[in-house]
């Protein structure tokens, strides 16, 4: 899997458009190779709706065959493509039609952030207290010029790399969970 792709067209922000296309190559990401039923585990959808929306993310090349994943030729394996999905804010904004897609992606990605913290707000009367205290949601308002801001950005991603590196080594200790981590930063309206 390499590190990332970058989206250039049109059709692959409307691909992710999808609340269901996203969430699969959300979950492929973080179990790895699986088929339309180990999905359907995890999606509240029938495994012959999620072999559609697995196509239609194979066709944009986000995710491919995974043959090599299962022992039964009958079962279809899907695999992530890529680890992280990026583009050039400048290059869709200059294009009606790429500024559309991208907003729509843009609001359901925020969408499913928002209801994944619903979620550990309803879970966090199950977790310890260490899990609970070592959680965190900060906001700031800086006075920044564009570079600066360009700035902050490499700074965080130089960071996220640095956690992902360590995640990578966490697989598979006990005392080790999933996380979710969500930067942003972008000039005020």
């Amino acid at each position: 899997m390499s590190q990332f792709s970058n989206l250039h067209r049109t059709s692959q922000m409307r691909v992710l458009a999808h609340p269901t296309r996203l969430r699969l190559l959300a979950l492929l990401r973080e179990l790895g190779p699986q088929t339309a039923a180990h999905l359907a585990k995890h999606v509240d959808e029938a495994a012959g709706t999620l072999s559609y929306h697995l196509a239609k993310l194979a066709e944009e090349g986000f995710i491919e065959p995974a043959p090599e994943a299962g022992t039964d030729a009958r079962q279809r394996w899907w695999k992530a493509s890529n680890e992280k999905t990026s583009w050039t804010n400048a290059e869709f904004s200059s294009d009606p039609e790429k500024l559309s897609a991208q907003k729509d992606m843009y609001r359901l990605v925020f969408q499913y952030y928002s209801q994944q913290f619903d979620t550990y707000l309803d879970q966090t009367v199950t977790l310890t207290d260490d899990w609970v205290n070592s959680g965190f949601a900060t906001d700031r308002h800086f006075h920044l010029t564009s570079q600066q801001l360009q700035e902050l950005n490499t700074e965080i991603q130089a960071l996220e790399q640095r956690w992902l590196e360590i995640s990578a080594l966490n697989n598979g200790h006990d005392d080790a969970a999933a996380v979710f981590f969500l930067a942003q930063g972008y000039r005020q309206p």
